[in-house]
């Protein structure tokens, strides 16, 4: 088993040095969903909502939020992202949004939390922004589903 990085010698939680780790340019790719009754989402997709633009709000969110991760986790470094996008699209099926962001940086750590926090976020505040017309609305399925960049390579969700 691989120990945890966070956690030093005598099993306190500490700051990883980075260091001496190289630059390099890491990304990494999260997605998430948030299912909603069918009459929400119209309501979201027309610009119907109360509260104005439900998916232009929550990606700008997403994207804020990914700036300010160091700010929320405790023991995430400050990053200078060079890119933060977040997509949201309709997916009827759920019924609802499914949410994916991407996160960049040329660094010494990777920047999978700013884009777990750009997708919960986004997530956060469609929920905030329609909790008006639906309040059983369900955030879910938050993952990383890639990473590229650093010492420990590459990772695509189900390939082991």
């Amino acid at each position: 088993m691989t120990k945890l990085t966070h956690i030093d010698a005598s099993g306190e939680a500490n700051m990883v040095d980075v260091g001496d780790k190289a630059e390099t340019v890491r990304i990494a790719l999260a997605e998430g969903f948030i299912r909603m009754a069918p009459a929400t989402l119209d309501l979201i997709l027309k610009g119907d909502a109360k509260k104005g633009d439900v998916i232009g709000t929550a990606r700008l969110a997403g994207i804020m939020a990914a700036k300010q991760t160091s700010s929320l986790i405790p023991l995430c470094h400050p990053l200078m992202l060079t890119k933060v996008a977040v997509e949201i699209r309709e997916d009827r099926a759920l019924p609802g949004l499914r949410v994916e962001a991407m996160a960049k940086l040329t660094g010494r750590t990777g920047v999978e939390m700013e884009a777990l926090t750009a997708v919960s976020v986004a997530c956060l505040t469609i929920y905030d922004m329609a909790k008006a017309a639906d309040r059983e609305m369900e955030i879910g399925g938050v993952r990383l589903r890639e990473k590229s960049g650093g010492r420990s390579g590459d990772y695509r969700r189900g390939e082991a």
